[in-house]
């Protein structure tokens, strides 16, 4: 991989964090809205504080092996200035939600998804039961609660047992539903290690599921796509490397690991050479918690990032917002256009901007009623 053009190596530092920035309008105006939640639920010892703290603390694999066991309900607040805006909420693993002192009815009714993790190294069949009887009691109580199921430490399994685990526990969580009378209740199965992207790609589909904008972001991105000789984009949040839309194209694994490693490689740069615009001299935005103070980290609204890969591949990277990243997969020959690439990339950007003032407004956003075509694109 030899990285041939970074224009301005001033953005996305390492040390961003999630919490609301009080010059960022975009937070503002929707910080006022009910995000919702998603619940990460599972017996104790399943991985999921782990899948937490790697995913949204850019903790180390490694270092979550000496987390301790989560004994009460721990809330944690998603929000930043892209359309990633929810709350996580890592319920003990001996919350039982037949028990009324969890209050299930609060638990919940505002809930928008539950993300049920399963050891796959372990034995699963009280996970399993623990499951149903968590569905069937949510699905009463909330109908809308969107239900995803990891199948998680499944880097110590070989391929042929993932598969197995997967069709058993999908079969038998659905049996368990048909006996309840929930045969039309779905659920979403997703293969998942810490140790890989198999986590970030999973959570991303979760998610998405969450965001009311989605079909209009993908259909900007297929627009961008088809009129700029893109053969893959992605809409990144920079913080956890969720990519929260994409084109019409399937989703090939290894291309997603490749704009994931990418923004890795922004990143550093940036913490090494990253400018602090307000005062002149070198410096990043370090913000360990919410609470922390911000300082502007460097920023540039023409910051782009692009690397040829040996069998002539092009990863191209431009900033959309602040916390928004467009990760496009090209071929070479295409790129020779890069002006019209560029120019599309400007009316795409601009569109995102009226996805937020619609948002801010309060209106609501299809897309029947939002922007079929960036004004301007060139085909």
């Amino acid at each position: 991989m030899s990285s041939y053009a970074d224009e301005d190596p001033g953005s996305f530092p390492r040390g961003f964090g999630y919490g609301p920035d009080e010059n960022d309008t975009d937070i503002q105006a929707v910080a006022t809205e009910q995000k919702p939640r998603i619940l990460l639920m599972g017996l104790p010892r399943s991985g999921k504080s782990s899948i937490q703290k790697v995913v949204f603390h850019k903790v180390s694999p490694n270092e979550t092996l000496f987390l301790e066991s989560t004994n009460k309900i721990v809330k944690e607040d998603i929000s930043n200035s892209s359309f990633v805006q929810f709350q996580i909420w890592d319920l003990p693993g001996q919350f039982n939600p037949m028990d009324a002192n969890f209050d299930p009815e609060n638990i919940f009714g505002g809930c928008g998804a539950i993300i049920f993790v399963i050891d796959a190294q372990d034995e699963y069949m009280n996970a399993l039961t623990k499951l149903h009887t968590t569905v069937a009691k949510a699905f009463k109580i909330n109908p809308d609660i969107k239900f995803e199921v990891f199948i998680h430490k499944v880097d110590g399994l070989s391929d042929d047992h993932k598969i197995e685990a997967q069709r058993d526990i999908h079969q038998r969580a659905s049996d368990n539903l048909t006996d309840e009378g929930l045969e039309n209740l779905r659920l979403s199965f997703y293969l998942t290690s810490i140790y890989d992207h198999s986590i970030f790609e999973a959570f991303s589909k979760v998610v998405q599921k969450l965001i009311p904008q989605l079909s209009v972001l993908e259909n900007l991105l297929n627009i961008l796509t088809t009129h700029s000789g893109i053969e893959k984009a992605f809409l990144f949040d920079v913080v956890s490397k969720i990519y929260i839309a994409t084109d019409i194209s399937p989703v090939d694994m290894q291309s997603y690991e490749l704009c994931c490693d990418m923004i890795d490689v922004v990143n550093d740069v940036s913490y090494i050479y990253g400018k602090d615009h307000s005062k002149g001299s070198c410096g990043i935005l370090s913000r360990q918690d919410s609470t922390a103070t911000k300082e502007d980290g460097a920023f540039d609204s023409q910051s782009a990032s692009t690397i040829k890969l040996n069998n002539g591949t092009i990863l191209y990277l431009r900033e959309v917002n602040r916390y928004l990243a467009l990760v496009c997969i090209l071929r070479e020959d295409s790129f020779d256009k890069q002006g019209v690439i560029d120019y599309n990339f400007l009316c795409f950007r601009q569109a995102i901007q009226e996805v937020f003032e619609v948002r801010q407004r309060g209106q609501l956003v299809s897309s029947g009623d939002f922007i079929q075509q960036p004004n301007g694109i060139i085909k």
